[in-house]
């Protein structure tokens, strides 16, 4: 584990209760759900707070107040990830961090400011999850002839009817017309003949010794043709730029004659994992642990719409980083760990030493708020999570979600709130994202809520977003869904 993002081992923080403060105590019974920074801001609210250890909690967060973006310059020494001391690092900083709400609008505003992508052409089995570019036009009618919509008889004129003896099936040339008093048998989907006034379902007719037709039931002209253009005529606009490409989007398409579509291209994302304590296979050993993060982010990144170009472990070697990020052609660089100030984190000095301009250092989120956005060149940003993979989840909410949803041209979803069921400790300053799950028309705040922890997410269908301070019991709270819970077409993790 780097130095500066010990602060997010949540299980490592203990209770604290005295004798002489027995409110403080109980403001600390969820302490093991944040990191060391944050079960002091809740032991010591109300009081004089310090400011955090060099190499921990905020340590080089410390962003441009407003804005939400800043030059390297304006830190000093910030983020040099040698753990020194800087102004840059005092409480007053820590407070400059870009709030939640201002951060996930930075993102999607630099995605917008870039240059617009051309549109691509895909083959329908391509284009599930993409985003249309052009508006859907109709091809040709809908349908493009007169059709049965039913089995039966396609009966000319008043009953009874005379039956030829050969039926229509669909996908056969025209049938030759009828005329009044003849009947054909007539196969759903089939083109009725020409002359038909009305196709009589076979459960609605009999026939006689003599073959000949009769109702059962009451017919009129038109009853159970599907008229040709009934759904569309050629030329007509099914559906407009921006849609998103679902199978029924699929289904129309090739009913309307297309065998590509014009879509917006995924963002093409490259994924580095960094730090020299990851396995990638086996139990954890001598301090060294098992990698999450590369087996998890890729297919999220791609269910929120991204392409996931490469994905390469790195370890903590800031040459070997800088040769990475230099040489990526993606969209996005999605990195993780390596966001703090400490002797092995080398994203803010490789980001420096390549002129990035920093759009968001810091987020006052818990967990999570060490991670950052940076503009690497004109058509390409860079997202850096925390290393904890709970941080990095909410790294990916807040940053990497809005940014891709932007490129990709999705339309945002729409927010939503539900009451929470239970009282969820807040932090004093920053917003907490904490998974729940859904019953009914409520929402279950989870344990095991860490920064280090995936158990709860693993079973949630959303995380809450809470306000400073926290929230009661029946507070209403927005509702950040899990793309395979809500179970929509976000889910393409192919």
């Amino acid at each position: 584990m780097r130095v500066g993002e010990n602060a997010e081992n949540a299980e490592n923080a203990e209770n604290t209760e005295t004798a002489e403060d027995a409110e403080k105590s109980k403001t600390a019974e969820d302490a093991e759900d944040f990191d060391v920074e944050e079960a002091l801001a809740l032991v010591n609210e109300g009081s004089s707070r310090r400011a955090p250890e060099p190499g921990r909690g905020r340590a080089g967060r410390g962003g441009a107040p407003g804005s939400g973006s800043a030059s390297f310059e304006a830190h000093g020494s910030a983020g040099s990830g040698h753990g020194t001391p800087h102004p840059a690092h005092s409480q007053e900083a820590r407070h400059q961090a870009t709030t939640w709400p201002q951060a996930r609008e930075t993102a999607a505003r630099a995605a917008r400011a870039g240059v617009r992508r051309a549109p691509v052409a895909v083959p329908l089995e391509a284009a599930l999850g993409l985003v249309l570019a052009a508006p859907l036009t109709a091809l040709c009618d809908l349908p493009s002839f007169d059709t049965s919509a039913m089995d039966g008889w396609a009966v000319a004129g008043p009953g009874p009817w005379d039956v030829r003896d050969k039926g229509v099936l669909a996908g056969h040339d025209e049938p030759d017309p009828l005329t009044d008093g003849e009947a054909v048998r007539v196969a759903t989907g089939a083109r009725v003949p020409q002359d038909t006034t009305a196709v009589l379902r076979s459960e609605h007719g009999r026939t006689d010794a003599k073959g000949r037709l009769y109702a059962t039931e009451e017919s009129w002209h038109g009853k159970d043709i599907r008229q040709r253009g009934q759904e569309c005529r050629s030329g007509d606009q099914l559906l407009p730029v921006g849609t998103l490409v679902t199978p029924v989007v699929l289904g129309l398409a090739a009913a309307a004659g297309y065998d590509t579509l014009a879509t917006v291209p995924r963002p093409r994302v490259d994924v580095l994992v960094l730090g020299d304590e990851l396995l990638t296979e086996g139990l954890p050993y001598d301090g060294r642990i098992r990698d999450a993060l590369g087996p998890m982010l890729p297919p999220w990144l791609r269910a929120l719409g991204a392409e996931v170009t490469r994905v390469r472990r790195i370890g903590d070697d800031a040459k070997a980083l800088h040769k990475a990020v230099t040489g990526s052609q993606a969209d996005v660089i999605v990195t993780t760990g390596g966001t703090a100030a400490g002797p092995v984190d080398h994203v803010h000095p490789t980001l420096r030493r390549i002129g990035a301009e920093l759009l968001v250092d810091g987020v006052q989120v818990r967990p999570g708020h060490p991670m950052l956005l940076a503009r690497t060149k004109e058509n390409q940003h860079l997202v850096g999570l925390p290393g904890n993979p709970l941080a990095a989840v909410s790294g990916l909410l807040t940053l990497a979600e809005p940014l891709l949803r932007t490129l990709a041209a999705r339309p945002a979803p729409e927010p939503y709130t539900l009451p929470l069921t239970d009282a969820v400790h807040g932090h004093p300053d920053d917003t907490r994202l904490v998974p729940v799950v859904l019953r009914g028309d409520r929402a279950v705040p989870l344990h095991y809520n860490g920064p280090a922890m995936l158990r709860g997410v693993a079973a949630a269908d959303a995380l809450a977003v809470v306000s400073p301070g926290g929230s009661r019991p029946g507070q209403e709270a927005e509702l950040l869904d899990l793309p395979w819970a809500a179970a929509g077409i976000g889910v393409c993790f192919t």
